[in-house]
C-alpha cells in the first residue's frame, strides 16, 4: 500500500480544511520572504551605489535628502553651492578625491548629470558603443535608458527643466548622444551624463559672446592668448554653481572630524552616506519588524489550524484506518501517513509562499521603476529563506505528533466493535 499517495488523497478529501491551513501558511511565509527579499535587494542596491563615497557636500538642508539626491538620484537636491566654495573643500588636505555634480534637468524622467570623467570611473562604467563626451551638449547614456527608450548613437535629446517630464522644455538646445554605457548594476545605468559646461551653458549662465570673433582676428591672436587661457582655465568657472560634491578621504578617520567642521564653520552641508542610510533603515526598521512579527503570528495560527485539521481528520477516519490496519498496514505506516499529510501541506505552503513573495517583489519593483527608475527584481533564494523551509518542516512535524501518536495507539477491535 502506497502511504504517500494515500496521504495526498486524504488531503484532497478535506479541501476546505486543507486550503485554510495552506492559505495561512502561504500568507505568513510570503510576507516574511517578501520582507527578507526587499531588505536584501535594497541594501544591495544601496551598497552598489555608494562605491566608497565617504562624504557628500551640498547646500544646507536635510542631510538624508542630500544623500538620496546626490548618490542615489531619487530625491530633489537641497540647492546649489558655488564652485569657489567647492574648490576650498577640494583643496583641503583631508580630501583624497572629489567629483562635482550638476543636476536639475531630465529627459523623459531620466536625470541629466553634468560631471567629469571621474564619475564614470567611480562606477566602473565602460563605453559599449561610441565614445565619451568631448564638447558641450554631448552625452553618454546609461544602459537602462537606451534599452527602455530605444535610443541610439547620434540621436538628439530635448531636455526639460526640473526632475520630471512635465518641466519646461529647453527647445533651443539639444543634446547629442555620442556614447552608450555598458550595464553596471549601479545608479549610472539610469543617468544621462555630460560635461559641467553643458549644464551651465544650457541655463544661460555662461556667456560666450567674447568668443565670437571674426576668423582673421582669431588667427592673429590664437598663439598670443593660448598661454594666458591655460593660466586662467582653473578660474573661468569660479562664479558658477554646482549641485553637490562626492568626496573620498585620504584617511578614513577624517570622517569623524571633517564633516562636522564643514557643517559648523561654513554655509555648506556635509553628510556621511553610511550614517544617513543606516539611520534611514532604522526609521523603517520598526515597521518591518512589526510586519515580521505579524507574519510569524500568522504562521503559528497556521500551525494550530493544521493540527486541528489533522486531529479532526484522524477522528473522523478512525473506522477507515482500522480497516486499513486489518488489510495489513502497520501502526508505523499509518502514523507516517499522518506525518506525510502534514509535511506535504507545509512544503507546498512554503513553495507557494516563495511564489507569492516573488510576485510581491515584482510588483514593488514595477512601482519603484515607474517612480524612481530603480529595478529590484530577483529570483534568488536567500539563506534566511532556507531557515523558513526548516521552520515549515518543523511546523509540519509538531502539528502531526499528537494525531500520529493517536493513530499509532489506535485500538482496532474497539473501533470496529463500536461500528
Amino acid at each position: 500500500m502506497n502511504i504517500f499517495k494515500l496521504s495526498i488523497k486524504n488531503i484532497i478529501s478535506k479541501p476546505l480544511s486543507s486550503l485554510l491551513s495552506l492559505a495561512l501558511l502561504v500568507f505568513g511565509i510570503g510576507i516574511i520572504s517578501l520582507l527578507l527579499q526587499l531588505n536584501s535587494l535594497i541594501k544591495t542596491q544601496m551598497d552598489n551605489n555608494l562605491k566608497g563615497i565617504d562624504m557628500v557636500v551640498g547646500a544646507k538642508g536635510s542631510p538624508l535628502q542630500l544623500i538620496l539626491s546626490a548618490v542615489y538620484h531619487i530625491d530633489s537636491p537641497t540647492g546649489n553651492i558655488s564652485v569657489e566654495d567647492a574648490k576650498k573643500i577640494k583643496n583641503n588636505r583631508m580630501v583624497g578625491s572629489s567629483i562635482d555634480l550638476l543636476y536639475g534637468d531630465n529627459y523623459k524622467g531620466y536625470r541629466i548629470v553634468g560631471t567629469d570623467d571621474e564619475f564614470l570611473d567611480l562606477y566602473d562604467a565602460k563605453i559599449k558603443d561610441g565614445r565619451k563626451w568631448e564638447d558641450p551638449f554631448e552625452v553618454v547614456v546609461g544602459s537602462k535608458i537606451y534599452s527602455n527608450l530605444g535610443l541610439k548613437l547620434d540621436d538628439e535629446l530635448m531636455s526639460s527643466h526640473g526632475l520630471r517630464e512635465t518641466g519646461e522644455a529647453h527647445e533651443d538646445q539639444l543634446f547629442k548622444i555620442v556614447g552608450l554605457l555598458e550595464p553596471s548594476n549601479s545608479v549610472i545605468d539610469q543617468l544621462i551624463v555630460t560635461s559641467p559646461e553643458s549644464i551651465w551653458d544650457l541655463h544661460g549662465e555662461h556667456d560666450h559672446s567674447g568668443e565670437e570673433h571674426d576668423d582673421e582676428h582669431d588667427h592673429e591672436h590664437d598663439d598670443e592668448h593660448d598661454h594666458e587661457h591655460d593660466d586662467e582655465h582653473d578660474h573661468e568657472h569660479d562664479d558658477e554653481e554646482i549641485t553637490a560634491m562626492l568626496i573620498k578621504f585620504q584617511n578614513p578617520m577624517n570622517i569623524i572630524q571633517f564633516p562636522r567642521q564643514i557643517n559648523e564653520e561654513t554655509n555648506l552641508q556635509a553628510a556621511v552616506p553610511s550614517y544617513e542610510i543606516s539611520r534611514l533603515f532604522k526609521l523603517f526598521g520598526f515597521g518591518i519588524e512589526t510586519l515580521t512579527y505579524l507574519a510569524y503570528l500568522i504562521i503559528i495560527v497556521s500551525a494550530f489550524s493544521l493540527f486541528i485539521n489533522l486531529f479532526n481528520s484522524m477522528r473522523d477516519r478512525k473506522y477507515e484506518m482500522a480497516l486499513i490496519r486489518t488489510l495489513g498496514s502497520s501502526r508505523r505506516q499509518l502514523s507516517f501517513m499522518i506525518i506525510f499529510e502534514s509535511l506535504i501541506l507545509t512544503t507546498v505552503g512554503f513553495l507557494l509562499g516563495l511564489l507569492v513573495s516573488r510576485l510581491g517583489v515584482m510588483f514593488v519593483s514595477s512601482l519603484m521603476e515607474e517612480s524612481l527608475n530603480y529595478n529590484l527584481n530577483s529570483f534568488g533564494i536567500l539563506n534566511e529563506e532556507l531557515w523558513l523551509l526548516i521552520l515549515s518542516i518543523f511546523i509540519g512535524l509538531i502539528s502531526s505528533i499528537i494525531p500520529a501518536l493517536q493513530v499509532y495507539n489506535l485500538n482496532i477491535s474497539e473501533v470496529l466493535g463500536d461500528e
